[in-house]
């Protein structure tokens, strides 16, 4: 999933308010393109709402408590801001704090000696560390060592169902594959596609291999991928994956002509509270959407949610969860001492604060902290924050979005062989020899 393009992950609502930068107005001005002014630190996010109102108020919030570590900050759209993002830090002038989605992006940086190693500063604060998800910190980690603070809100991928389908088939949502099999077949004998599919867009056809690899094989077999380890691509749990992926597509599991449905366009969603497919497998951020425009959909209570499937002789734990597990925040190694000290005391005082937290919740979403099941619970969607919650809580692994997780190059050949995979024009073998050629790139 190439993070956030276009209206894909409306979660993080990156919907564009203006076509350039807005500078926020706690930002008196910058000593440089990244700079900070007034001794604090800098930092670029992104346009949209509610994010950047929240992270506005945070900030506003800190610079008046900690006069002599203000943060200045920049907003950008988020096509606009990855440019500069990296055209800055590979200059040496990139802001104090980086936005980012850690994975593949984060090693990069880290590799390079661009961001700090944040790994002593965390030990030396366990109970800011301890605040977080522990699933939060594999994004964040390269090679052992901590690059980046997790912070904002999870979000999951979930299997989503219509109540009414599933109550008029006379049938359970699925806790097996077979499970899911056999109400491929039973949904059609019904006239209903089993399963509502955005193929266009790709990324959503992913989360499938995403959570059939972890299932299949356990966390270890993507890690070694991440790694670069040779013939990773080849383990036998890549080649099952495919292969259970084709068997979906030959008994007609998605949604005909799921190839040509946009994901971007809600339309995957839009099948789902209609009633013509009765499950769908999206992140958590559907949500918020199918509640704003299911037409009451989400608020009588036709939507329903669960775990992805087991697969029988799988190594991979029921609880693991895939998607993304947080944002984050870097340091610039670049930075001066008194900005990297302005940086560390907002990451620890102003980021997640109790003010944030309801925020966040009120939007729809969970954020990454424990001890919320109380302020959860208040919410008229607890429920779903609830389940989202024990999910990225309780996941002995979360495995990020796997083209956040690689390299670019890799993360686009991933996205075109997916297609050809679920086209069925090229075999699971074809797909794992394809990607095993991107390893190292």
């Amino acid at each position: 999933m190439k993070q956030f393009r276009s209206s894909r992950r409306s979660f993080l609502a990156l919907a564009a308010v203006t076509p350039f930068a807005v500078m926020a107005t706690s930002a008196c001005g910058t000593s440089g393109p990244g700079g900070a002014s007034g001794g604090g630190a800098s930092m670029w996010f992104l346009t949209g709402e509610p994010n950047q109102t929240t992270m506005q108020k945070a900030v506003d919030a800190f610079g008046s408590a900690n006069p002599d570590n203000k943060i200045a900050v920049t907003y950008f759209q988020n096509d606009a801001y990855k440019t500069k993002i990296k055209t800055a830090i590979g200059a040496g002038q990139a802001p104090t704090i980086i936005y980012g989605w850690g994975g593949g992006g984060l090693k990069t940086y880290a590799d390079a000696g661009q961001v700090e190693d944040l790994t002593s500063w965390f030990e030396s604060n366990p109970d800011l560390k301890n605040k977080f998800f522990p699933s939060s910190f594999g994004a964040a980690t390269v090679d052992g060592k901590i690059y980046a603070l997790p912070n904002q809100y999870v979000a999951p991928i979930v299997l989503f169902y219509n109540k009414d389908l599933f109550d008029k088939a006379g049938v359970q949502p699925p806790k097996t594959w077979e499970d899911l099999m056999s109400l491929v077949k039973t949904f059609n004998d019904m006239g209903v596609a089993p399963l509502s599919l955005g193929g266009q867009s790709r990324w959503t056809s992913m989360m499938w291999l995403e959570y059939l690899l972890d299932r299949i094989g356990g966390p270890e077999v993507f890690q070694a991928i991440f790694e670069g380890k040779p013939n990773a691509w080849m383990d036998p749990a890549v080649i099952e994956t495919g292969t259970k992926i084709q068997e979906l597509v030959s008994a007609d599991g998605f949604i005909k002509g799921f190839s040509s449905i946009t994901a971007d366009s809600k339309a995957d969603q839009a099948l789902l509270f209609t009633g013509k497919a009765a499950m769908m497998l999206q992140g958590s951020w559907t949500y918020g959407a199918m509640k704003k425009d299911g037409q009451n959909f989400v608020q009588n209570g036709k939507l329903g949610f669960v775990n992805f499937p087991t697969i029988a002789g799988g190594k991979g734990d029921p609880k693991n969860g895939v998607g993304n597990p947080a944002q984050y925040m870097s340091i610039s190694a670049k930075a001066t001492d008194k900005e990297k000290e302005s940086a560390k005391k907002f990451f620890k005082d102003g980021i997640m604060t109790d003010t944030v937290i309801d925020a966040y919740i009120n939007s729809g979403s969970v954020p990454i902290v424990t001890g919320i099941e109380d302020k959860l619970a208040s919410s008229p969607d607890k429920d779903f924050l609830n389940f989202v919650y024990a999910l990225g809580k309780d996941a002995p692994s979360f495995q990020q979005s796997w083209d956040q997780a690689l390299s670019p190059t890799a993360a686009e050949a991933l996205l075109n062989n997916i297609d050809q995979l679920f086209l069925k024009s090229i075999t699971p073998q074809q797909f794992a020899e394809n990607m095993n050629a991107t390893l190292g790139k």
